[in-house]
């Protein structure tokens, strides 16, 4: 059996104007996540390794983030916030764990050989832009951004985050359609969409407008960016900007 290796993630949040702010770095446009716009992170490396997967991932996310931001953060201060497995599909698979703290003060110095660019950002801002096609993401970072949209303060998102139990995702691919989808979507197990679903599908090819039954995702439909959230649980389509998974 081939063992995938990890990679650790590590979001750095700020309190913004009336909203908390994330640290988004651009990919070169070469390599995994080519032109993207991603967190500061990386693959574990033997240095990194400790007893246990979650401190070795934190130390990972921790040297990563210095390597390509110039920013340190005590692994300490890190909260584990989600954990990714890769489709079977990707040639390139990494198990990645995702943690969020509060960024140290400091200039943003950006490693060229890992990043074009840095930018503070409000989520919602970012996920406007992706929609809008000027900022592209890939499926667990707009995940990540999307969940954070729930906390107005660095504080807040420390504490939320902290209470609940880690969010984990295997992830599916259908490349036909562009989606990735997570257990609780139709279709995860093999099962057949519902006439509901493709229903949504045809009304909301073209314009990709947001689409949920819950109080809580009605608040992304304020945002207005191109992601189509399916009934029953997190299902996204991805527009033109984001067809590949990584």
């Amino acid at each position: 059996m081939t063992v995938i290796p990890t990679a650790a993630t590590l979001v750095l949040m700020r309190d913004g104007a009336g909203a908390i702010e994330v640290l988004l770095l651009q990919r070169p446009d070469r390599g995994a996540f080519a032109g993207a716009w991603v967190f500061p992170g990386g693959k574990v490396e033997p240095v990194d390794r400790l007893d246990d997967d979650e401190s070795t991932a934190r130390n990972a996310a921790v040297r990563e983030t210095a390597e390509e931001s110039g920013l340190v953060v005590a692994p300490d201060a890190l909260v584990p916030l989600s954990h990714w497995s890769p489709p079977e599909q990707l040639a390139t698979k990494f198990i990645t764990w995702f943690f969020v703290a509060e960024a140290p003060v400091g200039e943003v110095v950006v490693q060229q050989a890992e990043a074009v660019a840095a930018r503070w950002i409000r989520p919602a801002d970012a996920l406007k832009q992706h929609g809008a096609g000027t900022l592209r993401l890939f499926p667990p970072t707009w995940v990540t951004l999307d969940t954070l949209m729930a906390y107005p303060t660095v504080d807040a998102a420390l504490a939320g985050i902290a209470r609940h139990e880690l969010r984990r995702y295997a992830t599916k691919q259908d490349p036909q359609r562009g989606l990735a989808i997570w257990s609780g979507d139709e279709a995860y197990d093999g099962l057949p969409d519902t006439e509901e679903y493709r229903q949504l599908m045809i009304d909301t090819v073209g314009e990709a407008r947001p689409f949920a039954d819950s109080v809580d995702a009605m608040e992304r439909l304020k945002a207005n960016y191109k992601l189509v959230a399916m009934t029953n649980a997190r299902r996204w389509a991805f527009d033109k900007y984001a067809e590949k998974l990584g």
